[in-house]
């Protein structure tokens, strides 16, 4: 049987308390030892060893710790009137407010909300000491994105002297203690079902799916639980009579293959608790981007172009910290009615340059400015790599190598005085509107780490 961590399963001798870690020989609702009502309890608790930890609203809660005012109201990290929801805290959640959702709808939901403009560098900061705190536990830690990873904690035992369900929960109030926020933790034998258990019980979550429960969980839950089924697609099941993944369980694979190619293998097999992946230290990035909203929709070309170039600015600017670079320039438009377009084009040789980016980002902008109006352009790189073969000389372009070496001299005036020291002709006081040249407003995290589940 599923059981979320602050519920009771009828196994004395399996469980402990979540806040004082000390093991329950009876079957009491609260710990013999403190009388926390956060205890622990599952027939297979001391067996499994793969978890997903997911800090709790991870920038609203950052943003709290540094501000002890804010921690009885609603907050909403976000970009201004104009922008999207990234986080928001669970007061706000209660309230309606969503991640994703246009900040307009947002605070039409939560008037009373306060609003905070993103501050990825320190949200990166906090989330690389939480990741450190993780790899502290086991080498076995694959991100997934700037606030969650999965661990396998297999093999640790002996290390830590307690079994992995305990470690988890000293770690959860490790964190609590020491950096001030919050996580939630999911334990099972698999990758999907340790996602699926971190969801649970939020915030301050521990949650265990077992093997032996798996089938019969999942049976009783909608089939969007299963990654890949969005509203589209979980329309599309609709459409066929699938609304829950029981359904899914009792067709062949062959029938679900048919009707949904490869997607059908994976609902065969999700379906059925069935997930082999494994936790992979050395998961490789997949992308590096940034992106803003306006605040005012813009369809002119001349008025996009100093964006274009700020923003491809700034993903030079983080490929060249990492040492990586990238060989698919991807553009991102969002219309003014939320529809997003995306283009790609694949590069000769992977690329770091500013110049490369940006030219590259300008061809595929020009064939989208066709009289729609955008809230939000975003540019990025993909298909990385090292960057000991990026940007070699081309025989074609002779000016290139010119380029590059202006490239790198501004680069040296940056870092000595300032990101603001030089500023190109594209972005030199062309800001849209009294919007700043060189946008910084709902950025992604520097690199991204998608869970790319089966």
């Amino acid at each position: 049987m599923f059981a979320p961590m602050n519920t009771t399963v009828n196994d004395p001798g399996h469980g402990f308390c979540r806040d004082c870690l000390t093991p329950q020989a009876s079957a009491t609702k609260r710990c013999e030892r403190c009388g926390s009502p956060r205890l622990a309890r599952h027939p297979e608790l001391y067996q499994l060893h793969l978890a997903h930890i997911d800090c709790d609203a991870f920038y609203a809660a950052v943003e709290k710790r540094d501000n002890p005012a804010l921690k009885d109201k609603p907050v909403i990290i976000g970009g201004g009137k104009r922008g999207v929801v990234s986080t928001a805290c669970y007061i706000a959640r209660i309230n309606g407010v969503r991640s994703a959702m246009p900040m307009f709808k947002a605070l039409e939901a939560c008037p009373e909300a306060i609003v905070i403009k993103p501050d990825m560098e320190k949200y990166v900061r906090v989330g690389r000491e939480v990741r450190t705190m993780m790899q502290a536990l086991t080498p076995l830690v694959e991100p997934i994105s700037i606030d969650e990873a999965f661990l396998d904690l297999s093999g640790t035992e002996r290390l830590h002297g307690l079994p992995p369900a305990l470690v988890l929960a000293r770690f959860a109030l490790t964190v609590e203690k020491e950096i001030g926020i919050t996580v939630s933790a999911g334990l099972s034998y698999c990758k999907f079902l340790a996602k699926v258990a971190s969801d649970f019980r939020k915030p301050r979550g521990f949650s265990v799916i077992g093997e032996a429960e798996a089938v019969g969980f999942l049976a009783e839950q909608p089939v969007t639980m299963i990654w890949g089924v969005g509203k589209a697609f979980a329309a599309s099941l609709e459409r066929d009579g699938i609304r829950l993944i029981g359904q899914l369980q009792r067709m062949e694979r062959s029938d679900l293959m048919r009707r949904y190619g490869v997607m059908g293998d994976r609902l065969y097999r999700l379906a059925r608790g069935e997930d082999d992946r494994r936790v992979s230290a050395d998961r490789d990035s997949k992308s590096v981007s940034a992106e803003t909203t306006f605040d005012t929709d813009i369809g002119d070309l001349n008025d996009l172009v100093p964006v274009l170039r700020a923003l491809s600015e700034k993903v030079s600017a983080r490929l060249k910290k990492a040492g990586i670079a990238g060989r698919t320039i991807v553009l991102k438009l969002k219309s003014h009615d939320f529809k997003i377009r995306t283009r790609n084009r694949q590069l000769g040789d992977p690329t770091r340059l500013a110049d490369r980016i940006f030219s590259t980002g300008l061809d595929l902008l020009r064939k989208e400015t066709d009289g729609t109006r955008y809230r939000l352009l975003g540019i990025g790189v993909s298909d990385l790599s090292d960057d000991d073969k990026a940007d070699p000389p081309d025989l074609v372009d002779v000016q290139s190598r010119k380029r590059a070496l202006a490239e790198g001299a501004i680069d040296a005036l940056r870092d000595k005085f300032g990101g603001k020291a030089v500023e190109t002709g594209y972005t030199f006081g062309k800001g849209h509107r009294g919007r700043p040249a060189r946008p910084d407003e709902d950025d992604e995290p520097e690199i991204r780490h998608p869970w790319e589940r089966i």
